[in-house]
């Protein structure tokens, strides 16, 4: 495996690709237009420029870890990845048409990933014709700090693709951790339940945002509090993550009224400038 495809350069694709590229490989980041593939190339060269200032990497290193990555704003230059990772809109249309196309596309040998964080693996691999390929890896915002990789098989996944990509994760400075595919898998089956009940908590009008988020700090000891979370993660991408589980295992994911109100409204979270809190 030499050549990586990114698709979607947002803060997760641009995080995979930043990581990818550091592990040594050749990496393409793709997106719909040159406008956010340069917004994403731009945040990976200041999050790398901030870590030679920190003494944490050489300049040589930073000039050679942008000097792997290429833009791209065509799928068909999946022709030449070795492994694509997915990291688009958390949505299942959009997806089953991507990795639809990736599968016309991708030589026979492409490994297909996708970093979904909550949609089915397996219903993901049915809109191609090589299911034993398609893997979900799901990584952690933001990607260059956090370690944990959720590794998800297919119905059809196989052992050397699950191998291949746990071994990929490790050289990207990552712990994998093997998950079965199940809505929401482990990291926001139990994430995304607190947060939604911290809306709850909100609506009802039991705390002010900033008190709850404290009680979660300073009583739970969370590095930050579920609200101010859910408007990193964005508010859209946690009512998606809420519809599937809802869907998937009942009413006690039942996404809070406030939350599809916010996300009505437009208010997303840090990268719309508004969410739970007001950002500059």
């Amino acid at each position: 495996m030499k050549k990586i495809m990114v698709i979607g350069a947002g803060q997760m694709g641009g995080g995979i690709a930043h990581v990818a590229a550091q592990a040594g490989y050749s990496v393409i980041l793709n997106d719909l237009n040159d406008e956010f593939v340069t917004k994403g190339l731009k945040v990976i060269e200041k999050n790398l420029r901030r870590n030679v200032e920190k003494g944490r990497i050489e300049s040589s290193e930073c000039e050679a870890i942008l000097g792997r990555i290429t833009k791209s704003t065509s799928l068909e230059d999946a022709a030449t990845a070795d492994l694509v990772i997915e990291a688009a809109v958390e949505n299942m249309e959009i997806k089953s048409q991507i990795f639809s196309s990736l599968d016309e596309i991708c030589p026979a040998h492409t490994i297909l990933a996708t970093n979904t964080s909550s949609l089915p693996i397996t219903e993901i691999a049915s809109y191609t014709k090589r299911p034993e390929l398609v893997i979900g890896m799901h990584f952690m915002n933001p990607v260059p700090i956090m370690k944990l990789v959720e590794i998800i098989r297919g119905l059809a996944t196989t052992d050397e693709v699950f191998e291949k990509i746990r071994d990929l994760s490790v050289e990207m400075g990552k712990t994998p951790v093997e998950v079965n595919d199940a809505p929401g898998f482990v990291a926001n089956r139990i994430l995304i339940p607190m947060i939604n009940e911290a809306i709850y908590t909100l609506y009802d009008g039991i705390a002010s945002a900033e008190d709850i988020d404290n009680v979660m700090k300073l009583g739970m000891n969370h590095p930050m509090g579920p609200l101010a979370l859910a408007d990193l993660i964005g508010l859209d991408t946690v009512l998606s993550i809420c519809e599937v589980l809802h869907e998937g295992l009942g009413d006690k994911y039942r996404p809070c009224p406030l939350l599809r109100k916010y996300v009505k409204a437009g208010w997303l979270g840090r990268k719309s400038g508004r969410g739970f809190y007001i950002y500059e």
